[in-house]
């Protein structure tokens, strides 16, 4: 069995999807298995590793479903040892994580779809703890994305659903990283894709867009940027020479910068069309800003920038 086998199935199911509610789409999605894709085999899941997990982020990303996959995905593993991870992956129950924020501060933020969801994910002074949603007051923020927003929390009322660990929080964090480098780098191959099919159907004084060497050139820069992400990602996964584990942040913030680079382009190489609001390239590049935003990417290209230096 290989990843890439996954991501045919996984475009299948989440192609089914696309317009439906939440709770069809949680339906479907679970029927398909793709919440437990690395969920343990006990709990209804496949047991297998994040490898096999970004393909099925990859397919979604493609194909701009907007539902909280990666979340669902990360915490049917982190929460290998309670029936959550089964409700989880039998789409009884949607889940979904506030990034920022924590318990103590009774506040939390950037949680995407908590308005659907059941339970919400907030760090704490211990690591991190589940809490039922319908405890918590919900307030959408608009400002990056008016049709999707994330939520700001109000915990002052909060109830525990179940905790995790700092240690078991930090495998959870790094699993969404690699899982949602997946679904950014689906997002930016779709707007490659949409473009390269533009550019060479648009015809202009007589000949396609394609045709102009500065618009290949501008393909050919963002096709090497995708490829580039995709081989990092990959690269991440694996062990290095001394047989450890990866740091997937850099792969994950080349991720994200580079598909800004990639959806921005295709937006203007598609000309005025790409400024219209039919044209679904402005969904992507609200997804990556989100993601960018709710994983405070800023702040860690600072810390890569520091360890970098100090390992000079």
């Amino acid at each position: 069995m290989r990843p890439e086998e996954f991501a045919e199935a996984a475009a299948a199911a989440v192609g089914d999807v696309l317009g439906r509610g939440v709770r069809d789409t949680a339906k479907v999605l679970a029927a398909a298995g793709l919440f437990g894709v690395c969920a343990p085999e006990s709990r209804g899941g496949l047991g297998l590793d994040l490898a096999f997990g970004v393909p099925v982020c990859e397919a979604a990303g493609s194909l701009q479903l907007h539902f909280p996959l990666v979340e669902q995905m990360v915490l049917a593993k982190a929460f290998a040892d309670s029936d959550i991870a089964q409700a989880l992956v039998d789409g009884e129950k949607i889940a979904t994580i506030a990034w920022q924020g924590s318990l103590a501060d009774k506040t939390a933020s950037h949680a995407g779809y908590a308005d659907t969801c059941d339970w919400i994910l907030v760090a704490d002074e211990e690591g991190a703890s589940l809490l039922e949603a319908g405890s918590l007051l919900l307030q959408a923020n608009g400002t990056m994305d008016p049709e999707y927003p994330q939520f700001d929390v109000d915990l002052a009322n909060a109830v525990v659903k179940a905790h995790l660990s700092a240690a078991a929080f930090a495998t959870l964090v790094d699993d969404a990283l690699v899982l949602s480098a997946g679904f950014i780098n689906g997002l930016s191959a779709e707007a490659l894709t949409r473009t390269a099919q533009y550019t060479s159907t648009r015809v202009q004084f007589g000949r396609p867009l394609s045709a102009k060497q500065v618009v290949r050139h501008t393909l050919a820069h963002m096709k090497l940027l995708h490829e580039s992400s995709t081989a990092a990602l990959r690269r991440a996964l694996l062990t290095n020479e001394f047989g450890m584990s990866r740091d997937v942040a850099p792969a994950f913030s080349g991720a994200l910068g580079n598909a800004v680079f990639i959806i921005e382009k295709a937006i203007h190489l598609h000309g005025g069309m790409g400024f219209t609001w039919e044209l679904p390239l402005h969904y992507s590049l609200r997804e990556v800003r989100k993601i960018e935003a709710a994983f405070n990417n800023g702040r860690r290209l600072e810390g890569l920038g520091a360890q970098f230096i100090a390992t000079v």
